[in-house]
């Protein structure tokens, strides 16, 4: 497809021709012309050294207001809402300046840094500390901090990072130092241990005045090293078998005691009913005795024959009575007294052999004539 321009012919877009790329100095030349018509250089008519005065003009007026331009835009600071801009005046700390829009001196006079305080760091570490009891301990924690002075953090401490990581593991040593292993493994010191380095990391950074704020402290992991690792878990397995052997013996305590303290207090309950009921029977018994004994002086035989009634009838009243007829010369009727009225019938029970049923029952057999033949078979 021909590259065709009406009055130019054909032009191909890959090659040049005959053109040149500008000059550069002819450029310059005009830039500086009209740069000295609008400050009231010279025009362009004159001799040659008025040309080359007026070039040199020219340059020098334009490096003026590229330079005028340079010192408004570095004059110029929007200081975000997070941030604060810390004022250098030649090296030297000027002011702080708070966000918004602000000025100040173009450099190198002065100089502004920007710092974030509102971004929240990490920084995590570990460590090996010893504990109370003198056992060794491994920590994990992390801290997470903020820059709440930019003219503290910048110019106050050389490393702010690393003293804050020194100054944490000195605070975590410290209050470990004061527990026991037991209880920061078990989880009863932990808070405390916790919220007493937080509290000592944060008095140590505002002595060295580091300009950092604390804004939390946590232990991500706490352990003992690897190589006692698998010892401890078998001392942690024979306390907790302690406990609850301990709870068991706790719990079988609690079922038993009370149990047997009601029974103690039911024995001595009844223990208390048995005395006041023999008291009160032995009373009465011997009140029973007075009274008989004043009716004795009234009246012995009546009195003493009475007694010895109701004694009869108390021995006698559970004993079994039998009806014995022993006259009769046939079967002998046995008629127990305490049944009858109960049962209703009585039991004949075989003769009883006397000396009178004998010489009867010698007679009759002398009569009956089944004995005599038998004597005759004799």
């Amino acid at each position: 497809m021909p590259w065709q321009e009406p009055g130019k012919g054909d032009k191909d877009p890959w090659k040049s021709g005959n053109q040149q790329p500008p000059d550069l100095e002819e450029i310059f030349r005009t830039v500086s012309a009209r740069l000295q018509s609008i400050f009231g250089g010279g025009g362009s008519k004159g001799n040659g050294a008025g040309k080359r005065g007026g070039g040199r003009g020219g340059a020098i007026s334009l490096l003026l207001l590229l330079l005028v331009f340079w010192a408004a835009w570095d004059a110029i600071h929007i200081i975000d809402q997070a941030e604060q801009g810390v004022v250098l005046r030649f090296g030297k700390y000027s002011r702080t300046l708070s966000p918004g829009i602000n000025m100040t001196l173009p450099r190198p006079i002065e100089t502004v840094i920007k710092v974030n305080v509102s971004n929240v760091r990490v920084d995590e570490d570990r460590g090996h500390m010893l504990t109370q009891d003198e056992n060794l301990v491994e920590f994990i924690y992390k801290v997470q901090y903020r820059i709440n002075n930019a003219q503290d953090f910048l110019f106050r401490v050389r490393d702010p990072e690393l003293t804050l990581r020194q100054a944490a593991e000195s605070a975590l040593r410290e209050s470990v130092g004061t527990n026991s292993l037991d209880s920061i493994l078990e989880g009863n010191a932990r808070t405390k241990v916790r919220i007493e380095t937080q509290r000592v990391l944060q008095e140590t950074l505002d002595l060295y005045q580091a300009g950092l704020q604390v804004t939390e402290f946590n232990l991500v992991d706490v352990n003992v090293p690897k190589q006692v690792r698998e010892a401890y878990s078998d001392v942690i397995r024979a306390r907790e078998d302690r406990e609850r052997y301990k709870e068991e013996a706790r719990v079988h305590a609690n079922s038993v005691i009370p149990e047997a303290r009601g029974k103690a207090a039911r024995i001595q309950q009844e223990a208390a009913g048995y005395k006041a009921s023999t008291i009160a029977l032995a009373t009465g018994e011997a009140d029973r005795f007075k009274l008989v004994l004043d009716q004795y002086r009234l009246a012995p035989k009546v009195t003493r024959k009475r007694l010895y009634l109701e004694t009869m009838e108390s021995v006698l009243a559970n004993n079994k009575k039998v009806f014995l007829d022993v006259d009769s010369s046939g079967n002998i009727l046995y008629l127990p007294l305490g049944e009858a009225v109960g049962s209703g019938s009585s039991t004949i029970l075989p003769p009883v052999k006397t000396a009178n049923s004998s010489r009867n029952s010698g007679q009759q057999s002398s009569n009956d004539p089944r004995s005599k033949a038998r004597e005759g078979r004799r």
